[in-house]
């Protein structure tokens, strides 16, 4: 799910935070529950990472603090070595290969996504972090060189043309001897913080632009990120404000094009020519060019000035009726002759024009 996906992003990010502060535990913690949530690539590779990292430990406080005493001969003579022999096994194979292709334990015809797995693999195997046997260092680099050269197009093309057949060394020689010519742009550790995002001691990401590996700081991923939300957001902003926006132009456009009626039944500045119409007589006014810009018929016009006229009289009409029957009902209430009497003779004119119409029309 979607939700899920958000909170394994979060997840990831602590976890890297914790990596950069060397706390193996919490970011072990962080990537489970991502992988939980929303198995990634990205949260394999930084658990295959985090096994570089020695386990934090806290000093016990309850215990006494011993004294630095040099340790005896017999116990230096007696001490385990800090690697394996598989370990020192793998560095003397890497010192013995011939080319890049053999380091790397591909065929020639190998893919960049062989290629880059199998960089992965040696990597953490060779890193000088994880693996203390002798020219762990060297075999690091080596393994750092091959894979640069093998999944840039124009050093693989030229590497397959003379890399394997002029580079070739004896088990005694620098390992960079037959990569002379044939060496990355970045250092070993610059790539492994590449493949495996930022390492353990800064943030800087490593990107190929125009066939070169250049570092991107965390500043400029920060200033990224920034100028990529304040992007989302304004238009988000703008998209809430659309519907006023185009509410206001709305509403202007129609100040434009809505044009004035044609007439009006009451006398005003605008409208200061009287007319009458030709079936009832009804008053009404008009602009001083109605002669010369109207262009529709007049006789509709005039139909529409009657029927707008008889409306408001029905209207004025329904009014003064209400208002005599409440009066006289009040004068019936109250039992007062005088009060019923007046309540009778109230005038009703919109009535009674209404009435004089329907006799003439």
């Amino acid at each position: 799910m979607e939700v899920n996906k958000d909170e394994a992003v979060r997840c990831l990010e602590l976890a890297e935070k914790y990596i950069r502060e060397k706390n193996r535990e919490k970011a072990q913690k962080f990537l489970y529950k991502a992988e939980k949530l929303y198995p990634t690539q990205r949260a394999k590779d930084l658990l295959l990472q985090i096994n570089l990292m020695a386990p934090a430990s806290a000093p016990d406080l309850n215990q006494p603090r011993k004294r630095n005493v040099a340790p005896k001969a017999e116990e230096m003579e007696t001490k385990t070595p800090e690697y394996s022999p598989e370990q020192e096994q793998a560095v003397k194979r890497i010192k013995l290969c011939k080319d890049y292709y053999e380091i790397l334990c591909v065929s020639k015809d190998a893919t960049d996504t062989d290629i880059k797995k199998a960089y992965k693999k040696l990597a953490l195997q060779m890193h000088p972090d994880k693996n203390k046997a002798p020219g762990a260092s060297e075999a690091f680099k080596a393994v750092g060189n091959a894979v640069a050269v093998l999944t840039d197009l124009e050093k693989r093309k030229q590497y397959d043309l003379y890399g394997s057949e002029e580079e070739r060394i004896s088990t005694s020689r620098s390992y960079h001897s037959y990569s002379r010519g044939f060496e990355s742009d970045a250092t070993a550790e610059e790539l492994f913080n590449m493949f495996f995002g930022g390492g353990f001691n800064n943030s800087n990401v490593y990107v190929r632009r125009g066939g070169r590996w250049q570092r991107q700081t965390s500043g400029s991923q920060q200033e990224h990120h920034t100028h990529q939300r304040d992007t989302q957001n304004g238009y988000t902003a703008f998209i809430q404000v659309l519907p006023i926006l185009l509410a206001i132009l709305l509403s202007m456009a129609s100040s434009f094009f809505i044009s004035d009626p044609a007439y009006s039944l009451q006398a005003s500045s605008k409208y200061p020519i009287q007319r009458h119409t030709q079936n009832l007589k009804i008053p009404y006014y008009v602009k001083d060019n109605f002669h010369t810009e109207y262009q529709g018929s007049v006789r509709r016009l005039e139909l529409s000035v009657e029927e707008e006229y008889i409306s408001n009289l029905r209207h004025a009409c329904y009014r003064e009726k209400n208002y005599r029957d409440s009066m006289i009902w009040k004068a019936r209430n109250f039992g007062d002759r005088e009060l019923f009497q007046n309540a009778q003779n109230i005038k009703m004119p919109s009535c009674e024009q209404l009435q004089n119409l329907r006799q003439h029309g």
